[in-house]
């Protein structure tokens, strides 16, 4: 660990929770039954680190530094991403007595989620020589 791949993980958080703040807004009218802005940036995420990690995995054809890697794979997409939110929104559902609706979000955005990473990597794949793998580093998983 440097004091550079700290500043770019730092940045790629930054970026990344700014895009969340922007989509968040865009999204706030359609969001009035369950949380859409929350579910779309989760799946906008899910989707981004699945074809980043597979498309850029050191041994395929589009290879980047692990610096670059930690940028988008950590900083960026866990700025991004909202599972914070997604758990904030479902416990208030379930405060509020909408179990319906706590479990749809449950299942829309599990599934969407877990959908978008498996679509990433198979589009990366294709691109990348049948890649197999997302993430090459521990820290990669944590994202």
């Amino acid at each position: 660990m440097s004091l550079v791949t700290c500043l770019l993980v730092m940045l790629g958080g930054a970026i990344g929770t700014l895009a969340r703040y922007l989509l968040s807004l865009w999204a706030l009218p359609m969001s009035e039954t369950l949380p859409f802005g929350t579910i779309l940036i989760n799946v906008t995420g899910s989707f981004a680190i699945g074809f980043f990690g597979t498309l850029t995995l050191s041994q395929g054809r589009f290879p980047v530094s692990e610096n670059m890697r930690l940028f988008v794979m950590v900083g960026l997409c866990g700025g991004f991403t909202t599972f914070s939110a997604f758990s904030l929104q479902t416990l208030d559902f379930l405060r509020n007595g909408a179990l319906a609706r706590a479990m749809i979000n449950v299942a829309v955005s599990v599934t969407l989620c877990v959908g978008a990473v498996a679509v990433g990597h198979y589009v990366a794949a294709r691109f990348n020589d049948g890649a197999t793998e997302i993430a090459q580093l521990p820290i990669e998983e944590e994202a």
